[in-house]
Order: structure tokens, then C-alpha cells, then sequence
């Protein structure tokens, strides 16, 4: 019987340590923090694309006639002038057109002759009435045939000495061979099209990069827009240009659409050459010298039990007008504008009547202006208005900071790049052309819809989180950029959390398993 207590008095005595242990021992997590700085600097937004180095303008030369080849007077690399002979076709059979042409015409000529001469007789005879009228039609049809055979054969023997004139190959434009597909007595027929013999590209000194830039991406391009890229053959040598020309034919590559970017190069130093791949990297936008953080920082999203509800519930109550002894509904929109600079990159919050508040410090001068905004709403009305009507104040007058401060945002966050000039072309794509419409141009990329609100955890000095609301800018795919009066560079934040328990350890809580949507979670 005492053995039978014991036994389970040991049993009851371990199911109460287990279910300690269990009930809250487990509930004390532990959290390892990852965290960064946050920095000042520039932000980059690019696009890259692969293309093919080309020539400004290429001809590839054709003959109209056919024939052997008789005389080649250029070869690959020469360099030609417009107008000189290259290439010479055996006119031997040219020749015997010109002199069946020739022949030809003589016997129209005297076959108009003589219709004329019969014509003349005839028509004296009618009017000596010595002759019928049907006489006179017949000798009249018969001289004006002739004379159009006449004609026709004026026509054949020009013909024939333009054939001839043909055989002989000139240089159209001035530039290089940089292709010769024929050799001497090769036979080269233009029955049905003009056979190629050379390939001669204008001016090698200006060359042009035709990237091929997906549908996604298409939107951030511009004209004028600065680009570098790379070639295998110099792997160190970075090579400029500027986007000259947004083609509107789309083509599909592999079920994605594509358009095709042409960049113009300056190739002064013939260190280019047709037909070389280039990696290319077209400046979108920048930002310089700007509160930067990781994306991760953005996207993260902590456990309930490590944020500091006290300190959000000073926030809200601030927010919402307790603070201030006045329940004072809050401004929908407006907190996040409060909390963050509010001249986009430091300095104050101008209240009403030009007055303004410091905002430096941990970044309570922000609710403080809230605060004292609303007050002074309030006292100019007597110190007697509902919730609504101070909410309809307060957006009356953040609407108007707003538009105060956006002209001076989107200066700051302007390219400071000025107008690229697209290097001299010799002629470019408008070679021959005649410009009789204005060309159609795609709208220009602005960065400025990339701005919005986000959250930043910060760490207290209880090992807790307070969030810091930001505005975000232009980001890289890496990092973001931020304006607020909350942080500055060196500032740590956190990018995330891992739990050390064996709970959390099963599911551990980063940065990168954060809900997906970029920067700018809470736009």
C-alpha cells in the first residue's frame, strides 16, 4: 500500500514539473537579432540589357544586272570614298545589247521616215481630191505607229547603256568593307533580287549598341538617358554612351516582349567593332548623398511579443489626441507625415503661421508638432470644436505642406545629370531620310511614384521594438532610400529575428521570411 503512494506520488511530482516546464518554461523565449546601420550615400537604379554593337549606318551593295565577275578593286577593311569604282561585272554581252539597241533604232528611224513620206503624199492627194479618205487614215495610222516604235527604241538603247553603266560597282556612302561575299568569276544573277557584293559601314568612329529590353523594364527607359557597358574583348574598360532612339516594334523573344533600345557610342579610338556583344547598364534614376537602409529592414515583420506595447500605445494615444487632454480624432494619412521629415531631407514641420518645430532628438518633435498643431487649431477656434471639424482642419493643412514640400522633394530627388547630347552620328538612323513628321517619343521615366511609407524596428534600451515610420524613395533591389527626423547614419536597425527556443528554432523569424512586396510595406 506505501509503495503503491509513493510510486504515485513520484508520477503526480513529474507531470507538475512537466507541465511547468512546458507552460512557462517555453513562454521565456529568447530572440537573436540581426541587425544593420543605417548609412548615407548614393542609390543607383539600373537597368541591364544585352545588345550587339552595330555601325551607325551599313550598305550592303548590290548589282542590277547580271553577270561574272570581272574586277574586284576593294577587299575586307578597305577604306572607300562615295562615288569610286570596287567592282567591275564582264560586260561582253552588255556590249552586244547596246549595239541590238542601236541597230534597232536606225531601222525604226527609217521606217518612220518612210511612213512619214507616205503620210505627206497622201495627204496632198486628198486635198487635190485625187484620193479617197480612207487612203489618207490608213498612211496617217501607219506614221504615228512608227513613230512610237520610234520612241520605244530610243527607250532600249538607253536602257541598254544604263546596263552597261551598271556594271561598274561605285562606293554609295564613304566608310569601310567590312564584308565582301563575291570573287572574281563568280557568276552573280539579278534576275529576282540584287545580289550582295560588299557590306561597307559608314564611319566606325560612331558606333550604336541595339539592346533588346523586356517589357518590364521598358517603362524606367528615357531618351538621353546615360549608359555604360562592357565588352569580352576589353574586360576593364567601361564604355559610355547615351539612349538615343526607343523603338516601338515589339518583338518577342521566347514568349516575352521585347523592344529594342538604341545607345550611340563614340568609338574614337576603333576599339569597337560590328557584331561585339555588349552588357549594358542604363542609369534609370539616382539619389545622392541620402539616408539609405537594407530592404530587409523594410520587409520586416516581428512577433508580437518583442514589439514595446507601451511604446505604441504613446503613440497612438498621441496620435489620437489624449496626450493633449482633447480627444481629438486622428487625420487619416497624416501620421506617417508627421513621423517622417518633413522637408525630405531635414529640418521642421512648419506649424500654422510659419512656426516651426526642431524635430531632432528621438523622434517624439514630430508628435510634439502634432500636437501643437492641433492645439493651436483648436485655440484658434475658440477652444470649442468636435473631433470631425479638427480633422477637417488638420487635412486642410497637411495637404497644404505637402504641396509646399513636393516641388522641393522632387528637386532633390532629380537626376542631377544634365542633358546628354547624343554623339554626332553621321546622320544615324536618319541616313538618307527626309524628316517630314515629327518623331513619336516615349513618356520619360520619373522615380518619383517609387515614394511611399514604410516601418523600421529600432531596439530600446529594454531590448524591445519601437517602430520608425519612413518615407521611402528610389531603391536598388538592395538598398532603399529613407527621409525622416527619427534616424541618422550609424543608427542600428533591425533586419531581423531568431528565436533560440526550440519553438522558434523550428520556424525562425528573418528578414527574408518577411511578407513579400518590397519596400514600402505600408504604402
Amino acid at each position: 500500500m506505501k509503495r503503491t503512494v509513493v510510486i504515485s506520488s513520484v508520477v503526480g511530482l513529474v507531470i507538475v514539473v512537466a507541465g511547468y516546464f512546458v507552460f512557462f518554461g517555453g513562454s521565456a523565449k529568447k530572440y537573436d537579432f540581426r541587425l544593420d546601420k543605417v548609412s548615407r550615400g548614393d542609390i543607383n537604379v539600373t537597368v541591364t540589357a544585352t545588345g550587339t554593337i552595330n555601325a551607325v549606318v551599313s550598305v550592303d551593295v548590290g548589282t542590277q544586272v547580271s553577270g561574272i565577275i570581272s574586277n574586284l578593286y576593294a577587299d575586307f577593311n578597305s577604306v572607300v570614298k562615295e562615288g569610286q569604282v570596287i567592282a567591275r561585272i564582264d560586260t561582253t554581252f552588255l556590249w552586244q545589247a547596246v549595239r541590238d539597241a542601236d541597230a534597232a533604232l536606225d531601222r525604226a528611224k527609217a521606217q518612220a521616215a518612210d511612213s512619214k513620206r507616205t503620210h505627206d503624199r497622201e495627204k496632198a492627194l486628198l486635198e487635190k481630191g485625187l484620193d479617197s479618205q480612207m487612203n489618207y487614215d490608213a498612211a496617217l495610222t501607219t506614221y504615228e505607229s512608227n513613230s512610237a516604235a520610234l520612241k520605244q527604241a530610243r527607250a532600249a538603247l538607253d536602257r541598254a547603256r544604263i546596263n552597261l553603266a551598271y556594271a561598274t560597282i561605285t562606293a554609295p556612302i564613304n566608310g569601310v568593307v567590312i564584308n565582301r561575299a563575291v570573287n572574281v568569276g563568280q557568276t552573280v544573277a539579278a534576275s529576282f533580287s540584287s545580289p550582295t557584293l560588299y557590306t561597307i559601314a559608314n564611319d566606325l568612329s560612331k558606333m550604336q549598341v541595339l539592346t533588346v529590353v523586356d517589357e518590364s523594364d521598358i517603362g524606367m527607359i528615357s531618351i538621353d538617358q546615360p549608359a555604360t557597358f562592357s565588352v569580352d574583348a576589353y574586360p576593364d574598360d567601361k564604355f559610355t554612351g547615351v539612349v538615343s532612339q526607343i523603338r516601338l516594334n515589339p518583338v518577342s523573344i521566347q514568349n516575352v516582349v521585347n523592344y529594342t533600345v538604341v545607345v550611340d557610342v563614340n568609338n574614337d579610338k576603333l576599339k569597337l567593332m560590328p557584331g561585339m556583344t555588349a552588357n549594358v547598364k542604363i542609369a534609370a534614376a539616382d539619389a545622392h548623398d541620402v539616408l539609405k537602409v537594407s530592404n530587409l529592414a523594410l520587409r520586416f515583420q516581428p512577433p508580437p511579443d518583442l514589439v514595446d506595447s507601451s511604446a505604441i500605445k504613446s503613440m497612438r494615444d498621441a496620435f489620437t489626441g489624449r496626450a493633449g487632454g482633447t480627444e481629438a480624432a486622428p487625420v487619416p494619412g497624416a501620421f506617417a507625415d508627421i513621423r517622417v521629415d518633413s522637408t525630405a531631407r531635414g529640418g521642421a514641420m512648419a506649424g500654422p503661421g510659419g512656426q516651426s518645430g526642431s524635430g531632432e532628438g528621438s523622434g517624439k518633435g514630430g508628435l510634439r508638432n502634432f500636437g501643437q498643431i492641433r492645439d493651436s487649431i483648436i485655440a484658434a477656434h475658440g477652444g470649442q470644436m468636435n473631433p470631425e471639424d479638427v480633422r477637417a482642419e488638420m487635412g486642410k493643412l497637411l495637404e497644404k505642406m505637402r504641396a509646399g514640400r513636393e516641388p522641393a522633394r522632387q528637386a532633390a530627388r532629380q537626376q542631377p545629370v544634365a542633358k546628354h547630347q547624343a554623339p554626332a552620328s553621321g546622320g544615324g538612323t536618319k541616313f538618307g531620310i527626309t524628316q517630314l513628321y515629327a518623331q513619336y517619343q516615349k513618356s520619360p521615366y520619373v522615380a518619383n511614384h517609387l515614394s511611399g511609407h514604410a516601418r523600421i524596428w529600432i531596439l530600446n534600451a529594454q531590448k524591445k521594438l519601437e517602430p520608425v515610420f519612413v518615407r521611402t524613395g528610389v531603391t536598388d533591389g538592395r538598398f532603399t532610400e529613407i527621409t525622416t527626423d527619427s534616424l541618422k547614419p550609424g543608427d542600428q536597425i533591425v533586419l531581423g529575428a531568431t528565436s533560440t527556443s526550440e519553438v522558434a528554432s523550428a520556424s525562425p523569424l528573418s528578414g527574408a521570411q518577411q511578407r513579400p512586396g518590397g519596400p514600402g510595406g505600408m504604402r
